[in-house]
């Protein structure tokens, strides 16, 4: 399994990148940098690049809705330059509070757009004269709705690669499928490896079924916070409040992704007492009504035979790659544990 890791996308980010430097030698493969409404991420992702050498960079990930087609192969054409081909373009489709909230955009059809988006990116990239008429994108624009002298055109610049790695995140049914048909990888949240096969079994193997060869294997890509030692269970509470916010806020009564995938793991009185407290904001009722073994089994928290033995999980169940979050006290504890996961994930 490759290890990567998370970056914030709220402050202290130079400070952070600069810290990398060690995570780097510590043998971490992967950085991941998010886009919700703070710094943009393609500017942090850029100046990753410029700080670290053999590191893997991605998005983890950019809403498909705020950016065109065409924009999105030219950006994700342009890290991979900056990186001497180390990027990977993590797309998902947000969510309505983001898009709608902050962006001012209509969140519809995010399945469609988003196979669509895939598909002309790889035009870009092949340097092919872009024409596409798909149902949400139509390029060049048909004369009915513009001037009608827009004309197919290529990227002018040659792409270090011409198929950069595209990773899907995806939690829905449909999503999950139309991810393993179409992506290089898949990014599921709140990922359990004793219930993945209940919950995506199905549509992995359905999307597998459709896929192209030359994709090669899926990559999945399971998020998990790191605590390694004899006293760190205690660690494991930090975990609340942000599940409490995204099955309990993250969106309204009915149309929630993160509180349905709750009660797709079997947790649905507390996915809906959950939802209830926040949305009335009781907040830290919420996060208290958080299942402990949902915190427990999304983590890698504890001594480290029992770490070994949830690495061991994770792989088992499909996971190609570890997206860890190390909890430590200070920095050298935080890169002594990037080695020590690297160093256990070699043996299982």
């Amino acid at each position: 399994m490759r290890i990567g890791m998370s970056l914030s996308y709220s402050g202290g980010f130079k400070e952070t990148v600069e810290e990398l430097a060690d995570y780097e030698k510590a043998g971490l493969d992967i950085v991941f940098v998010a886009e919700a409404y703070s710094f943009d991420a393609v500017s942090q992702l850029g100046y990753i690049a410029a700080k670290t050498e053999r590191l893997q960079i991605a998005s983890g990930i950019l809403p498909i809705y705020t950016r065109t087609p065409t924009l999105l192969a030219m950006t994700a054409a342009g890290l991979d330059y900056v990186s001497d081909g180390r990027f990977t373009l993590g797309l998902g489709a947000s969510g309505p509070q983001v898009i709608e909230g902050f962006h001012g955009l209509p969140y519809t059809a995010p399945l469609g757009r988003t196979r669509e988006v895939i598909e002309i990116c790889r035009q870009v990239w092949k340097r092919e004269r872009v024409q596409f008429q798909g149902k949400y994108y139509q390029l060049p624009l048909p004369p009915e709705k513009g001037t009608g002298l827009g004309k197919p055109l290529k990227l002018i610049n040659h792409p270090v690669r011409e198929r950069i790695p595209v990773l899907i995140a995806a939690i829905g049914p449909k999503n999950v499928e139309m991810a393993a048909e179409i992506a290089e990888g898949w990014l599921p949240i709140f990922y359990m490896p004793e219930k993945a096969a209940d919950v995506w079994g199905e549509v992995l193997a359905a999307g597998k079924a459709k896929r192209d060869p030359s994709l090669g294997e899926l990559d999945v890509v399971a998020s998990a916070p790191l605590a390694i030692g004899d006293d760190v269970e205690g660690y494991l509470e930090f975990g609340r409040p942000m599940l409490a916010l995204y099955i309990g806020g993250m969106g309204a009564k009915g149309k929630n992704f993160y509180n349905d995938l709750c009660r797709r793991y079997g947790w649905e009185k507390e996915a809906e007492e959950i939802q209830d407290l926040y949305l009335s904001g009781k907040k830290d009722e919420a996060a208290a009504k958080v299942p402990l073994e949902l915190l427990r089994s999304t983590s890698l928290i504890g001594p480290e035979s029992y770490v070994k033995e949830r690495l061991a999980a994770f792989k088992e169940s499909g996971v190609t790659t570890l997206n860890v979050t190390p909890i430590a006290g200070d920095h050298k504890a935080r890169v002594a544990l990037i080695e020590k996961i690297k160093e256990l994930a070699a043996e299982v």
